[in-house]
């Protein structure tokens, strides 16, 4: 009997053993961010951020405020090269300061905690809720075009799916940050699928001679010239189509080798999707016409309907697999922008901790979720985009006239890349021409924008600078985020050292004269 027991216990302890050894394989020794993100997953968010709902909603606003196919296909173009001066300096900046949460991490080293708050504040509150929702939006109206051709299908059945897909999406990103790229390689590859569909088929109608409204006699033909304060609205129309080329900036620190391969994306989907769009509009007008454009809830659709005949269902069901994938990769991106303002103390500190064993950061993917089904509920579509393409537009400038200012103040810097001077100003001095008409042609749209971002000084005063508050209040964040902890299974992530190079001044010296290498140095 006591050999039996022996034995018995031996077993037992081994189980016991086993038990705790697989509990510990199952939680990982450091909790952090992972990167997981390489060049093509890289490429994917940007190309899957840009093309969301804008290629199928905008082309209806830049062609009602430019007044003519001819100027429309212009504003495409000079938009997706706007775009690409953007970028090259967000290129320079990324690999400068090497820090996920993008334009509001850049403003916060650049400018200091208030600028970066404002931007912050106005970010979560109403600019990325609004996008997603506008493309959740704009997924449910695809999806349910076909079961309501001759209407627009009820107001609470797309407020519903929309809310089903973000609630989907959310529990996708927060489960695997692995699933949540191959979700966005997958179905950035069904996008540019969908608009090669429409080029091709575009491309046939005009070898077959149906391109009238493409020849500069008719394209450039219109009633009256747009004025320029209608020419700044149509480019931000396009703006929202081109937003996101700015994304991969969120998420720097989730990117395997950052330095080489944030750039290395950049240049390659920013192209891509410019020739994409242009494309996609030169196909748009090979069959219809400006009226017929104008009076269409889904153009891509309406495309498809006259095109593909008995195949027109695909057309929807595209557009709702690419505003899906589009979705996705807000969801991952903006999640990190909270993510990196609770880090910098801007934000509740629970947005700031990720689950323990998966590593995605719960608590802020909740709060965007939650702030999209907010907006999902306020706001027409049209509206909503001109406020985020105002505000869109002057987060890029900031944080652009932020490079020009960091290269004066710290000159000595290591920049693995640094852009022509000319880059930032061009698209400074666009940037402001823009802004300026735009504030005078819609006073009211820009200075709802304004007001919602300067709400945040008095935001920032008492929740961030007030350091001395009552005991009862850090008692209640204190308990608030204990329970949210408990709630999320998450915990503070440790943190690699962000690399911030300065340049010694003698090397400095010998870098601009050409007599030494930096490249062995770093």
């Amino acid at each position: 009997m006591d050999g039996q027991n022996g034995t018995t216990n031996i077993f037992t302890t081994k189980k016991k053993k086993n038990e705790q050894q697989q509990k510990k394989d199952e939680i990982p020794e450091r909790v952090t961010l992972k990167k997981e993100i390489g060049l093509l997953s890289a490429c994917t968010i940007i190309i899957g951020n840009i093309i969301g709902s804008g290629i199928f909603i905008s082309p209806k606003g830049v062609l009602e405020h430019s007044g003519s196919v001819g100027v429309a296909l212009v504003v495409w173009v000079l938009g997706g090269c706007i775009a690409a001066l953007g970028s090259l300096c967000y290129a320079e900046l990324g690999v400068t300061i090497p820090k996920s949460g993008g334009d509001y991490s850049y403003v916060t080293e650049i400018f200091g905690g208030l600028m970066g708050f404002l931007l912050l504040w106005s970010a979560v509150l109403i600019m990325y809720p609004t996008t997603l929702a506008v493309i959740a939006l704009t997924f449910s109206s695809y999806v349910l075009q076909p079961v309501f051709p001759d209407c627009v299908p009820p107001y609470m059945a797309t407020r519903m799916l929309s809310a089903t897909c973000l609630l989907l999406l959310t529990w996708v990103n927060c489960s695997s940050v692995r699933l949540a790229t191959r979700i966005q390689d997958v179905f950035t590859v069904g996008k540019l699928m969908a608009l090669g569909l429409i080029i091709v088929v575009g491309l046939v109608q005009i070898c077959n001679g149906h391109y009238e409204w493409l020849t500069p006699q008719v394209a450039f033909s219109m009633e009256r010239p747009p004025s320029v304060g209608q020419i700044a609205l149509a480019f931000l129309q396009a703006s929202f189509a081109f937003s996101g080329w700015n994304f991969l900036n969120y998420v720097t620190e989730e990117v395997v080798e950052p330095r080489r391969n944030l750039p290395r994306a950049i240049y390659i989907s920013i192209p891509l999707v410019t020739f994409v769009y242009t494309l996609t509009n030169i196909a748009y007008f090979s069959s219809m016409s400006p009226e017929e454009l104008l009076s269409s809830n889904a153009v891509a659709v309406t495309f498809g309907e006259k095109l593909l005949g008995a195949f027109s269902v695909i057309m929807p069901i595209s557009v709702a697999l690419s505003t899906f994938g589009g979705i996705n990769g807000y969801l991952f991106t903006s999640s990190r922008l909270c993510f990196s303002g609770a880090r910098e103390g801007h934000l509740p500190s629970l947005l700031a901790m990720i689950h323990y064993k998966n590593c995605t950061p719960i608590p802020a993917l909740l709060v965007c979720c939650a702030a999209t089904i907010v907006i999902l509920c306020i706001g027409e579509t049209h509206n909503l985009i001109n406020y985020v393409s105002f505000i869109n537009y002057l987060s890029y400038g900031v944080t652009i006239a932020g490079l020009l200012y960091y290269r004066w103040k710290k000159p000595n810097l290591y920049r693995p890349i640094k852009v022509s001077l000319l880059v930032p100003l061009c698209y400074l001095l666009f940037w402001a021409v823009l802004l300026g008409f735009s504030l005078y042609s819609e006073p009211v749209v820009c200075g709802v924008g304004l007001v919602i971002m300067l709400t945040g000084i008095p935001v920032y005063f008492l929740g961030v600078h007030w350091r001395e508050k009552p005991k009862c209040i850090y008692s209640f964040i204190e308990r608030a985020t204990y329970v949210g902890q408990r709630l999320c299974f998450v915990v503070f992530p440790q943190f690699d050292p962000i690399e911030i190079i300065e340049i010694p001044p003698e090397l400095h010296r010998r870098r601009s004269s050409g007599r030494g290498s930096l490249a062995g140095h770093f």
